[in-house]
Parts: structure tokens; sequence; C-alpha cells
């Protein structure tokens, strides 16, 4: 069968790397890509995710049995429906239950409806409002867009005064658009962070193995929130009964809550979590794969995706194993300058293979020849499996410290929380 996956970063390469190895298809092709995702033969479709009409057109002229969608901003814009309407299979949410991840507030409203443990929280348009909430809660507390904000309309404020400065960004200097037009303020959780991934389909869900990201741009989580810049799965020190109790408490009663809303689930369900003394408790839900933790999940997965995507979409039982054994961890190397300016077009290293993975997010070939650029802020991820988190630092960062990375960055310390 041929397939066809939405998005150009890192999650797609991946998703689609995975899906080519499976045994029933013929061809995986991703639209629009990134000329990295070549080198792993698969084939770019040059429509971008907005362009709904066109990716329908594509994929009934090209008899492709199923989509699989990426980036969050397409599910919020409806493209699942689109699909859907037009009579084509889709593994992701539909807008509606994408809600849980485009509007933080109504994320909100979902998890104090039903019981599922977070943060107490209050919901601003107006700045004046949010700053009266902020100076009596006081500090730390956490300011978030509501809306999508390319994993950094997110500040954790250790005073006062950083909160309002946040606040006043998205309400009145409309830092991230629409997205800041309201602001969701939350009391700061103390503990470890892990995310929890499931494949869904309404009441049935599929857990995967936990996994750690590493959000700040700078060694020891210093430094912007970014979209991730390193992650490794599973979490070797998090006991299996926190996962349950995550599984109890939130996967369980949120996915219930959208059946009775009305807005059944179907896709990858994230759960940002925190491990605090009272528990697991939300910081965040996702609709999506997360981007890099899908580049370190998938190569643990040991079953035939195809298969247990298509099983998933027919309501059939699917048989999804996992490696069982070891650490897989991967390092994001990004331009200079990520998040805020950078510059494109740098000459990137050669593609590594076997025991070293790469997955490329933002890569153009220069033109007339076949020699990758740099055309992102998070331009290649490398990722390798190994029996213990050290051991697989030590090779990712052995392979780093021999490719040039000029004008690039990487942090050193990817998976440093489990050692």
């Amino acid at each position: 069968m041929k397939l066809l996956v939405v998005g150009s970063g890192g999650r797609e390469h991946s998703i689609a790397k995975k899906l080519l190895e499976s045994k029933d298809v013929e061809q995986v092709f991703v639209a629009p890509g990134n000329d990295g995702m070549t080198l792993d033969g698969l084939d770019l479709v040059n429509i971008g995710i907005s362009e709904h009409s066109k990716l329908i057109e594509f994929a009934k002229e090209n008899d492709i049995a199923w989509t699989f969608i990426g980036p969050d901003d397409a599910l919020a814009a409806g493209i699942v429906d689109d699909f859907n309407q037009a009579g084509l299979k889709t593994f992701g949410p539909s807008r509606l239950a994408a809600e849980l991840e485009w509007s933080k507030d109504f994320a909100k409203e979902i998890m104090v409806k039903y019981g599922v443990p977070t943060a107490a929280y209050g919901t601003f348009s107006d700045f004046e409002e949010a700053k009266a909430y902020i100076e009596k809660q006081g500090a730390p507390i956490v300011v978030k867009a509501d809306g999508l904000a390319l994993g950094k309309g997110v500040v954790v404020a250790e005073t006062v005064e950083q909160a309002v400065e946040a606040a006043h960004d998205m309400l009145l200097d409309n830092k991230f658009g629409d997205s800041g037009a309201r602001v969701v303020i939350e009391e700061f959780l103390d503990g470890e962070e892990f995310s929890l991934f499931a494949f869904v389909n309404g009441d049935k869900f599929y857990i995967m193995p936990t996994a750690q990201d590493h959000k700040r741009a700078y060694d020891g989580d210093k430094g912007p929130n970014t979209g991730g810049m390193g992650a490794y799965a599973p979490v070797p020190h998090l006991p299996q009964s926190v996962v349950d109790q995550s599984v109890e408490s939130i996967i369980k009663p949120v996915l219930k809550g959208m059946i009775a809303e009305g807005r059944p689930y179907l896709g990858v369900l994230y759960a940002g979590l925190i491990l605090t003394a009272d528990g697991p408790k939300v910081i965040e839900f996702n609709s999506r794969f997360g981007d890099p933790e899908t580049q370190i999940i998938l190569p643990r997965l040991t079953s035939d995706f195809a298969q247990n995507i298509t099983d998933i979409l027919d309501k059939k039982e699917p048989v999804i194993t996992w490696l069982d054994e070891g650490v897989t961890l991967g390092v994001v190397v990004a331009s200079e300058g990520y998040p805020l300016d950078y510059e494109k077009g740098l000459p990137l290293p050669k593609k590594t293979d076997g025991d070293i993975i790469t997955y490329y997010a933002g890569a153009k070939f220069a033109e007339n020849s076949r020699a990758l650029l740099s055309n992102g802020g998070r331009v290649y991820m490398l990722v390798t499996t190994a029996d213990t988190v050290s051991a697989a630092q030590e090779k990712i960062y052995d392979q780093l410290k021999k490719q040039d990375t000029t004008g690039l960055f990487y942090r050193h310390d990817i998976g440093g929380k489990a050692l």
C-alpha cells in the first residue's frame, strides 16, 4: 500500500521512515517534507500542509490507503475533517478533538470537569486582570498563550515582574498573534516532567514507552523554551506504578470525557506530565506526536507500524510490541540563535547510518547539487540505542564531536536527569 505523511520536520521524517519499513508498504510520500528525507527513500510532495484540497486530490490520485497527520497547526485547521468528508482515511483527531491542544483554556475546562489532576489556573484576555491575578498569586508562576505557538508560547516566570512582562508581550504586544489573545496563567508545579503518549481510537488506547524531552535551549535547562533540544526513552528512574497511575487518573478520564463531549479522539494523544508530591499532574495535552520524542520512541517499536495504525483505524486489536531493554536517546542540532533569529544555508555533515540514525527537520539541497544545507531552526537529530543512558550519550556525543557543526549548536547534557 501507499501512505501519505503530512508535515516537514524531524517528527514526520521519523514517522515516514518507520512506515516505510513495514512489509506491506511500497511507498511513503511526505507533504511537503524536506530534502533530507529523500536519503531514506521517502518521496516528497510539493504541497503545503494548509492546502487541504490539493492534498486530498493527491491522496485520491495516488491510491493512498491512509494519511498520517503530523503537525498541530494542520490538525487545528481541520485537515482531518476535510479528508474524512472526502471519504479518505486519516490518522489524527478532528478539529474539535484537537482543541485539547489548540486551546489551553479548553483543555483546562475538560480536565476540571472530568477530574483530571492539573495546576490551578486562570484565563484572561484583559492585561490588567491578568496582572492583578499574577500579583495576587505571586511567583514562580507560568504564563501560557492560549493557542498554538510552536512550542514557544510558555513562560515559566521566576518573578512577578517576569510574569507581568510575559502577559504584556502576549496580550498587548501581540507577540504570538491570535494565539496570545488569551493567556492561561497557572500555578507553578514542582517535580520531574515526563511525556506519556498513546495511540487512541475512542475509548481504546495503547500506551507507548515514557519519554523525557529537554525544552530549554542550553545546557542545564537554561535559556528560552524551544520546540525541544533532545529526548530519551524510556525514563529509567520512573516507576511503572507512576505510569499506571497516570493512565487511571489522566488518560482514561480525558478520553471518556471527550466521548461525552461529542468529540471522540482518534490519533496520537500526548500528555505532558509532571510527577509532583501529590502524584502525576497534567502540564499540557498535545493532539499529535511530540517532536523530538517521536524520533526516540518509534525506533523502539518492534511491531509493524503501518499494520498497527491500520488495525487501530479499523477498530481491530493491534499487536504492538516494543524493545524492552536499553535506552534510546537523541540530540537535536539547531541553528545558532534558535529559537529566535538564525541563519540558513549552512553546510551540513554527512548523514549517519546504522547504529546512529539521522533525522532531518530543516534541510534542503544546495542548488545544482545533493549537498545538504540547513533550512530551519532545528536542523537534524542524531538518535541511537544503547544499554544505558550514559552509553547512548557517549555514542551520540562522540559522533557529534567528529562533525563540523559550524554555525550550529546542541545541548551537551541530554539524558542527564537520568544519571
